[in-house]
């Protein structure tokens, strides 16, 4: 599979208004974030963020390029922060991280390739429970074939200030541990979850890892989780370190800047 990623970093000032043709929902109001709650802000230092999901009420999934820096070094964790929920400056709940741990198949010093996709994960533990009246977390979807219809949902670049909701887009493929999805999504939305419909509510099927933009229809990729998660939980548990400095910072869309309307 040939996967070509944007690789540029660009800063902004974000507007919050939605192209009415881009099929996205601005989840502004407390009554729209009702039951997404649990997706929120991997934020570090406010000076980038990612997209991240509560997949227990200590627990944060992201993309494992979001926890290094652009020399390929391990973030400290006290330099992470997560907000769930986040609209316009108000969250659902703000927590600090205390562990960190990204999968040892992937390494940041190797450029965007369908291997980095399928390891691109990390769980980071926060510094204490979010109560599942305030996010309730989402649970993992295990099976999903070609022509599958999906949901995302995700900050990035001009929409940076609150969730944006796409309702509807499709699985094109599906392969050695890589999924591929036609959802719009753009800088920021590193880590940010694919949902599968199941009784009435949204399992996450994928993270948003890399994706490609053009004159084509959007496209994006991911990874198969439960695999990686069960890993990365043991991991948490093990108290295991995650991996430090490998060298070059990897591709994949990268954590975009916090623009001045952010927060």
């Amino acid at each position: 599979m040939k996967i070509t990623p944007i690789l540029t970093l660009l800063c902004f000032l974000a507007s919050g208004a939605l192209a009415q043709s881009s099929g996205l929902t601005r989840l502004t109001d407390r009554d729209d974030l009702f039951g997404w709650e649990a997706v929120g802000r991997v934020e570090q230092s406010g000076h980038g963020y990612c997209t991240g999901v509560l997949i227990a009420p200590d627990q944060v999934l992201t993309a494992a390029h979001c926890v290094y820096d652009q020399n390929a070094r391990l973030l400290s964790t006290d330099s992470l922060q997560f907000r769930a929920g986040l609209r316009d400056g108000v969250s659902v709940a703000d927590r600090s991280v205390i562990q960190i741990a990204a999968h040892k198949g992937y390494n940041p010093k190797i450029r965007t390739s369908a291997q980095t996709i399928r390891y691109d994960v990390a769980l980071l533990k926060l510094d204490s429970p979010i109560s599942s009246f305030e996010a309730a977390p989402f649970a993992l979807h295990r099976g999903i074939s070609k022509g599958s219809r999906v949901s995302v949902v995700s900050y990035g670049r001009g929409r940076d200030a609150a969730l944006s909701w796409q309702r509807d887009c499709g699985v094109l493929g599906r392969s050695r541990g890589l999924i591929t999805v036609d959802c719009d999504i753009t800088y920021g939305s590193s880590g940010a979850p694919i949902f599968k419909k199941e009784n009435g509510r949204g399992r996450i099927l994928s993270l948003v890892s890399a994706g490609a933009v053009g004159e084509g229809p959007p496209l994006a990729w991911g990874m198969e989780l439960p695999d990686l998660v069960q890993e990365l939980k043991r991991d948490l548990r093990a108290n295991r370190p995650a991996t430090g400095a490998f060298g070059q910072s990897g591709g994949g869309f990268k954590r975009e800047k916090v623009s001045n309307s952010g927060s």
